[in-house]
């Protein structure tokens, strides 16, 4: 349930172009108090300039913009404010798009059409600075950034993965479940879920997705 989550007292600016879309994401948010919206913007220029003005915690973010498309209004907020979270809300479900999200800085990608609790949970994921993946573009994406080989840095680890950590890692990246890589490395589901659980630990992360993609974008793999 979304009043499960966690919740930060965030400004919220809204950059989408469909008034149908706007309105709903007005609705929703107007049930949390803590999520004040500043503006709602539907041209990329009118976003940066928007986002300078204001100052916001949190942009909603759609892709197909008139002016400049989502992606570089994105790069362009963030040069200028890197503390601000953006959460991308898109019909878009390529690979192409996925990956230039992320790589312009993006912390979340939501698909349009999705659970009020998807959305939710991806705002209270980039407030404890989780990353958020729509399940529904996942494997895809995680695909794309392995062959991208990503070398973007996040913060230097605490401690180095272990060997066991790091085949377990490899084949999570694979799309495999815990039981796959329990038959793949001989080992048992339950010390799967242990190394998981490391991970998860090392990468400051919440979920097999943040494990993925934080590793991905940290050159583990």
């Amino acid at each position: 349930m979304t009043s499960l989550f966690e919740l930060p007292q965030w400004q919220v600016l809204i950059v989408e172009d469909d008034p149908l879309v706007q309105l709903g994401l007005e609705q929703v948010l107007a049930k949390y108090a803590q999520l004040p919206i500043v503006e709602t913007i539907d041209d990329g220029y009118l976003a940066v300039e928007s986002a300078l003005k204001h100052q916001p915690d949190l942009v909603l973010m759609d892709i197909g913009l008139p002016g400049i498309d989502g992606i570089e209004t994105t790069q362009q907020i963030k040069a200028k404010l890197p503390k601000t979270k953006i959460v991308m809300l898109t019909s878009h479900t390529s690979e192409t798009e996925v990956i230039a999200a992320f790589s312009s800085g993006a912390e979340a990608y939501c698909i349009k059409g999705g659970s009020l609790d998807g959305l939710i949970s991806a705002i209270a994921t980039v407030s404890q600075d989780g990353i958020y993946l729509d399940a529904r573009v996942a494997h895809i994406a995680l695909k794309g950034l392995q062959k991208q080989g990503k070398t973007s840095r996040l913060e230097a680890l605490p401690n180095p993965l272990s060997e066991r950590e790091q085949d377990v890692l490899t084949l999570l990246i694979e799309g495999l479940s815990n039981p796959e890589i329990a038959k793949r490395l001989f080992i048992s589901p339950n010390t799967v879920k242990a190394h998981m659980r490391g991970l998860m630990t090392k990468l400051s992360a919440s979920d097999r997705v943040q494990v993925a993609v934080k590793a991905l974008r940290s050159g583990l793999i």
